[in-house]
């Protein structure tokens, strides 16, 4: 089973976009957990801290531009409801049970926190940002399922 097909059981995760993401960033299997490949893509504010006062600004945007921009788009999928299309469907068809979970899970977190952000009144691209950053966790977790080829 390759990565790229076990990603495409995600929204927002089509052929081309999980094939150029796995192709981006390589054996996810050298990030020892999904922070180390959130702050790789540069998904994490950047900090500026000096004795005790930490302060918290934008995106470090360090690292793969071309696989953050992906899993931007790939974010933006999660404004609407939670479902399995008939499209996404199909393409679970052949995955494994465990990857499928977590693919759903994915979705119903994803999807309850863009609304929720978006409510407290975050800008979309903030919001969107922040997703994609958890996007990537899930990213994560699903290709620590899928055996290296």
């Amino acid at each position: 089973m390759s990565c790229v097909a076990a990603l495409q059981t995600m929204r927002g995760m089509a052929l081309v976009n999980a094939a150029t993401l796995i192709a981006e960033l390589g054996d996810l299997s050298r990030f020892a957990n999904p922070r180390q490949l959130m702050a790789y893509l540069g998904l994490v504010p950047s900090e500026y801290s000096s004795g005790s006062s930490t302060r918290r600004g934008g995106l470090t945007k360090a690292g793969n531009s071309a696989a953050r921009r992906l899993l931007i788009e790939a974010a933006w999928c999660y404004r609407f409801p939670a479902r399995i299309s008939r499209e996404l469907r199909l393409r679970q068809e052949a995955q494994p049970r465990p990857i499928r979970e977590i693919a759903w899970k994915a979705q119903l977190r994803l999807c309850t926190r863009y609304r929720k952000l978006a409510r407290g009144g975050k800008p979309a691209k903030v919001v969107t940002a922040a997703i994609a950053r958890e996007l990537a966790g899930f990213v994560w977790a699903i290709a620590r399922h899928v055996s290296p080829e």
